[in-house]
């Protein structure tokens, strides 16, 4: 099979199409013949030798993908053979950018019927990682006032529109370019932040849902309110502040389930949430892909490689 592979860490040109062996599935794990995988910043920290996680070389990259169940592992009866799913491959997030990728079952959910593969493939980390802030950490309420910063983003675009599928009053930042877009999403509120500072506009938040880090992260204690939660998907928040504030911070890596998988279908079905895909582009110009993850100009939105449609040359 044809792979996008990594044999040394390095710069976009690490990358190589390889001639592979289709892996076979183990217990608890499924064999998914890919039509489509999502391209994310994890597959460049990845590529760089940056990961958190160990990743022995030489690696398959990508974990996003959407696809046919062709071979079910031993103790796997669901999925099953024939069945269309979606999901992520394992939690070292590799090895789906590639014709056949091995998927641990419990990452993998059947794709509703009116979901594309593209779509679906560029739904599982970024969207898991939304409901899981909006609904796991955030525990957001009806009526609850909800600041998203980052909302241009593929994780801030989500929780915008999932924090207002819940009933929450919600104020998002983002730089100048990116504001009508995200109005578009739905936001009570837009801050232009290359324009004035959110703390100037937001008086209080009972949420934070923070995807910048940093100095952002910091000032939003500023304006929770006592009892209130910062949820981080970039950095673990200062336990010291939020003690001063008495306010609960959480920092979390994305667990991606059947199960969370199935609520997100779910919202995208009832047309609550939108996809936003970038770029379709076929496997064979993953090394392009990186350099979109890089800076290149590339419409906003999810990345996704079209694999199923590669020639065998």
């Amino acid at each position: 099979m044809l792979a996008a592979r990594v044999a040394q860490y390095g710069p976009v040109d690490a990358i190589s199409l390889d001639r592979i062996p289709v892996p076979e599935p183990g217990p608890g794990e499924v064999l998914i013949k890919v039509s489509a995988a999502g391209v994310g910043p994890w597959d460049a920290w990845i590529r760089a030798g940056k990961s958190a996680l160990p990743q022995p070389l030489p690696l398959t990259l990508g974990a996003d993908l959407s696809g046919e169940v062709v071979r079910v592992g031993e103790g796997s009866s669901s999925p099953a053979a024939g069945d269309l799913v979606f999901g992520v491959t394992n939690p070292r997030f590799v090895g789906a950018q590639a014709e056949y990728a091995v998927c641990q079952s419990r990452s993998v959910q059947r794709k509703p019927a009116g979901l594309g593969h593209i779509e679906a493939a560029a739904i599982p980390v970024v969207a898991v990682t939304a409901w899981s802030m909006v609904f796991d950490y955030g525990a957001i309420q009806l009526g609850q006032r909800v600041l998203v910063h980052g909302a241009a983003g593929n994780v801030g675009a989500y929780a915008v529109q999932m924090a207002k599928a819940a009933g929450a009053q919600v104020v998002a930042t983002c730089f100048s370019a990116d504001v009508a877009r995200v109005e578009a999403l739905g936001a009570d509120d837009v801050i232009d932040v290359s324009v004035e500072p959110f703390a100037g506009r937001v008086k209080y938040a009972d949420v934070v849902l923070d995807t910048v880090g940093g100095v952002t992260q910091t000032a939003s204690f500023d304006i929770l309110v006592p009892g209130g939660r910062l949820v981080s998907s970039v950095s673990p928040p200062d336990q010291a502040l939020a003690a001063e504030h008495r306010v609960k911070a959480d920092f979390f890596l994305v667990d991606v389930t059947a199960e969370r998988l199935a609520h997100v279908a779910g919202l995208v079905e009832t047309r609550k949430l939108h996809v936003a895909i970038g770029e379709i582009l076929p496997l064979r110009s993953v090394r392009r892909a990186h350099e979109m993850l890089a800076g290149a100009p590339h419409r906003p939105g999810k990345i996704v490689l079209e694999v199923g449609t590669e020639t065998t040359d």
